[in-house]
């Protein structure tokens, strides 16, 4: 099919278009547009495809285009057709969380906090805050200096204050100890100094500390002096909000293999008014998924700034007279390289970077990887682990699992099923050990499949030396086996009687129990299966007119009690090869004796 799209794709003309890719149902599963078709859509099939273009070009079995006048028409019709059809590896944007900012409440008396979360209810926000430490040093300096209350909801009037009160850390609204008035003022204090204006409180709590002095309150001068230091310190760092009155949007993304996350900082008024980060997986290159976000972002034209900033060299042109059409306004896309802008850019994509780390360490544990190969002294990182592990009951059905792990999470397309063919009913773990291992790495050697980093056998000595004596046998030696015991979680290497032992806490001892754990799932669920249809057929053959034979071909045909019965009688006499009186007699069967069939 390779060849055959690449042949097909030397036919497509050489002008401004959108082109739909499809799998083999013919549902599209991706939109691009073009300046020159056969050049883009050729570029799918070069020798230098990344991974990401990789797994696309896999899916794909058929690519239609249409032609455009220019390539702003292609811009425009390649929105309309994401939107239409959601094609599978287009984006999809999802919300994610951020950094804290810190939220001043739209109340009679607002309350001040971190939070993540943006309301809009007419609240203050200010932030994000890439320091922990710098938002706590603001929020200590509101507690100690502007007394905001604490309690939480709708201020409820009381006859006492509470404890906050008399500790000096609240001005006690609830009990009338100052008006709205004079509490407003210290809010609006608080909003200039998370705004970077110091320079009043500064001068104020000099004028205090002074006083404090004159009337030899010395401790109380040492507190005034203490919060100037504070106020200063946290004044000096880099403040990114200070810009000028003009709206601005500062865009990033970044990516990790297929995962991107796009980083959003809208500015208004000279402080950030809201962030947002969107997290979705691409197939194509950064440029083609910053243009479809844009789209995405800034269709309904409701909060177009003047200026968006980027961090990435993109061509704005088309993307400008997209914007200006919808906002009816004009529009500037910069690139940010120096000077305050790109500061701001620096911590939204530090934004963004941490969402990948974040997303990342949920589908790989690398850590785990990099104490595996310290402790058991391999030559490279083991991204690439498989474990078996072998099911009977009572020596019916033996069966078993190979599972693959990839980057320390589960790699499910790799998954493989054994029956276990030469013990004739008898028991025997290290013979099934034997017969797996020999038939999956002969497959290997004779497909010349990749070779794994890294082999796990849930069981002890016994197992990995039955495994390893194969894999030797096979030449291949040098991949790394282990034997995980269920008991004391011991690790057992070939040839060696002491095991491993790793503490609880472990991240490696927890990458092999978790393929250790999952080999034993698949084992005994592929075996549960088999156990299943025994007694499926037990009772199908139990039917006057089916015997042995038409009982697996109905087996095979339908799989399942609840799918013959969906099925109805004459599908089931055409699949299955029956007569009309035998389907309905399978109907009829199956109706009166549900219970007893599923209870088995």
């Amino acid at each position: 099919m390779f060849e055959v799209l690449k042949e097909q794709v030397k036919e497509f003309p050489l002008k401004s278009g959108v082109y739909l890719m499809k799998n083999s149902t013919g549902k599209i599963i991706y939109v691009g547009k073009a300046s020159f078709l056969r050049k883009r859509v050729g570029s799918y099939f070069t020798g230098n495809r990344d991974i990401k273009t990789r797994i696309l070009v896999d899916h794909i079995s058929d690519i239609e285009f249409i032609v455009t006048n220019n390539e702003y028409e292609a811009l425009i019709l390649e929105d309309s057709l994401i939107k239409k059809w959601s094609p599978r590896y287009n984006i999809n944007l999802k919300d994610g969380k951020t950094y804290p900012v810190i939220r001043i409440t739209n109340e009679d008396f607002p309350r001040v906090f971190r939070t993540r979360y943006i309301i809009e209810d007419g609240s203050d926000y200010f932030g994000p805050f890439t320091s922990a430490g710098k938002l706590d040093t603001y929020l200590n300096i509101a507690d100690k200096l502007f007394l905001l209350r604490k309690c939480k909801g709708k201020l409820k009037k009381k006859d006492n204050p509470c404890l906050y009160y008399h500790i000096g850390r609240c001005s006690a609204p609830c009990a009338d100890k100052i008006s709205q008035k004079d509490y407003m003022k210290n809010v609006t204090k608080l909003k200039k100094l998370l705004s970077g204006d110091s320079e009043g409180i500064v001068k104020d709590l000099r004028q205090s500390m002074k006083q404090a002095s004159r009337e030899l309150n010395f401790e109380k001068a040492a507190e005034f002096r203490d919060l100037i230091k504070s106020v200063q310190n946290v004044g000096q760092q880099t403040d990114e909000f200070e810009l000028e009155i003009e709206t601005r949007d500062y865009i990033s993304c970044v990516m990790r293999e297929n995962l991107c996350t796009f980083s959003v900082f809208r500015f208004s008024e000279g402080r950030m008014d809201d962030r947002f980060l969107y997290r979705t997986e691409i197939y194509t290159g950064v440029d083609e998924a910053l243009t479809e976000f844009f789209l995405h972002y800034y269709e309904d034209g409701a909060r177009i700034p003047e200026t968006i900033y980027l961090s990435e060299i993109l061509d704005v042109s088309l993307l400008e007279e997209f914007l200006a059409m919808r906002s009816g306004k004009t529009v500037k896309i910069e690139l940010a390289q120096k000077g305050k802008h790109f500061r701001i850019l620096q911590m939204v994509r530090e934004n963004a970077a941490m969402d990948i780390d974040k997303r990342f360490k949920t589908i790989s544990n690398i850590e785990g990887l990099e104490e595996l190969q310290k402790v058991l002294s391999l030559s490279k990182l083991p991204k690439r682990i498989e474990g078996f592990d072998i099911s009977h009951l009572a020596g019916k059905h033996p069966v078993s699992s190979l599972v693959s792990f990839y980057n320390g999470i589960p790699d499910k397309k790799n998954y493989r099923k054994f029956h276990v063919k030469t013990l004739d009913g008898g028991i025997d773990d290290y013979e099934s050990i034997r017969e797996v291992v020999a038939r999956r790495y002969s497959r290997v050697i004779n497909d010349n499949l990749p070779k794994p980093d890294l082999i796990v056998i849930d069981g002890g000595k016994g197992q990995v030396n039955a495994a390893y004596d194969i894999l030797t046998a096979l030449g291949l030696g040098n991949i790394p086996v282990i034997g995980l015991a269920k008991r004391d979680e011991e690790i057992f290497l070939p040839k060696i009687s002491e095991p491993i032992v790793l503490p609880e806490t472990s991240e490696g001892l927890k990458v092999l129990q978790a393929v250790r754990d999952e080999t034993h799932r698949f084992a005994t669920g592929f075996n549960k299966k088999l156990r299943e249809k025994d007694i499926f057929l037990s009772e199908l053959e139990k039917i006057p007119g089916i015997g042995v034979k038409r009982s697996k071909n109905i087996l095979v045909e339908f799989g399942s009690l609840e799918n013959i019965l969906n099925a109805g009688e004459d599908l089931i006499a055409q699949r299955a090869g029956l007569s009309e009186e035998a389907a309905e007699n399978v109907i009829e069967y199956l109706k009166n004796n549900t219970k007893k069939v599923k209870k088995n």
